[in-house]
């Protein structure tokens, strides 16, 4: 089967969580994001399914992944779908729910990371926010990432039989866990050096993942866009304490 992967062109955001489970599983699959709107994708081709008629299960909003005849919102939602298809989830109906499990706290922590520059609302420009910016950036290094590094890094403790999380090979949780890592580094360069240094295990499953030669292939590609600052992880030096 041939996917196509629905996001806002510019920014990796949620997009490529799916993206890189897609990329690593070595599926089919067309990045509308990067087809031009003259051409079907981009913008219009995402307002289709958000605004058109006739869709009878729509998106709130992107990410969104059209597979055959489904239409698939939300990116835990998605990833989970992806799992069975792609076989990167375990089969068995514990693990695949403990998989899923952790990629619904991993998008908890999306949110947390996201909140960092945009916490009164995300109608707002940062400027207009940075007080309240720069103290929920402090709460979110000094408190919020220790608890959920300090989480994963007892799951990955004490899963014995795999570099990850879950079982012998790398999951779909895996993958998101190491974007994630990622864009705290990009976003909090000063935070993260110190974080990691108390989360080894984290820092080695990042670097193992984007070591994989799949994944390594598409981050030089140039079709994965680099981290910027319009982007989910934003790097404003004045909240890297």
């Amino acid at each position: 089967m041939a996917y196509e992967l629905y996001y806002w062109p510019g920014i990796q955001g949620r997009g490529e969580y799916v993206r890189l489970a897609l990329e690593y599983a070595d599926a089919k699959y067309v990045d509308i994001a990067l087809v031009p709107a003259k051409k079907g994708g981009g913008v219009p081709a995402l307002e289709k399914y958000l605004n058109g008629r006739g869709i009878q299960r729509p998106p709130f909003a992107p990410p969104f992944l059209r597979a055959g005849r489904l239409l698939i919102g939300q990116t835990a939602n998605i990833l989970l779908f992806l799992g069975e298809q792609l076989n990167i989830a375990p089969r068995d109906d514990a693990g695949r729910l403990w998989t899923h499990q952790l990629q619904l706290t991993i998008a908890d922590l999306i949110v947390e990371a996201h909140d960092t520059h945009h916490p009164v609302g995300s109608g707002l420009y940062y400027e207009q926010q940075k007080p309240e910016a720069k103290r929920r950036a402090t709460d979110f290094l000094a408190h919020r990432v220790p608890k959920f590094f300090g989480y994963f890094e007892r799951v990955l403790t004490r899963n014995k039989s795999g570099p990850g999380m879950v079982g012998r090979n790398l999951t779909y949780a895996d993958l998101s866990l190491a974007q994630v890592i990622a864009g705290l580094q990009y976003a909090f360069p000063h935070g993260m050096r110190k974080a990691l240094g108390k989360h080894k295990r984290l820092r080695t499953l990042e670097e193992f993942v984007f070591s994989r030669p799949r994944i390594e292939r598409y981050v030089h590609s140039g079709r994965r866009l680099a981290f910027n600052d319009d982007d989910l992880y934003r790097h404003y030096p004045e909240l890297d304490s």
